[in-house]
């Protein structure tokens, strides 16, 4: 799989994510559902970084032949997605306090998963070709 292929996945759906959103700005849907259009679009920023960071970490413990080493590499992908993805949210509800545009961080909870489905479905393909690339040898 080379590079592109492998971030293409997570390149595609922010780009899909950020398109939908500023379509449905631009109709207003967004507005008359009282979802700030400004929080989704950082929320899919971050989501995005956060699971390219997380990505980057677990692809190469995966090609990483000590098994601990890849245990330890994932927990410590999803503690940064975590922990970023959390302070992100934490400085938006500090910032804004009664003004928290509560729709808007439940569809970026959504994005979390979406994100992460597609975080692990392609780490399960690389995971795949390195076992047929093993068994080749």
């Amino acid at each position: 799989m080379n590079r592109f292929k492998k971030w293409s996945p997570l390149i595609n759906l922010f780009c899909v994510t950020t398109l939908v959103i500023l379509l449905l700005d631009k109709r207003d849907v967004l507005a008359q559902n009282r979802i700030d259009t400004w929080v989704l679009l950082t929320g899919n920023a971050i989501l995005f970084i956060a699971t390219s960071l997380s990505f980057y970490v677990s692809q190469q413990s995966i090609m990483n032949p000590n098994p601990n080493s890849s245990v330890r590499s994932l927990y410590g992908s999803f503690m940064i997605k975590f922990f970023l993805i959390a302070i992100a949210a934490f400085v938006y509800i500090m910032a804004v306090k009664k003004n928290v545009s509560k729709p808007a961080l439940i569809i970026c909870m959504g994005l979390y998963l979406i994100y992460t489905f597609v975080e692990v479905a392609v780490l399960q393909q690389l995971l795949k070709q390195k076992k047929a690339a093993a068994a080749k040898n």
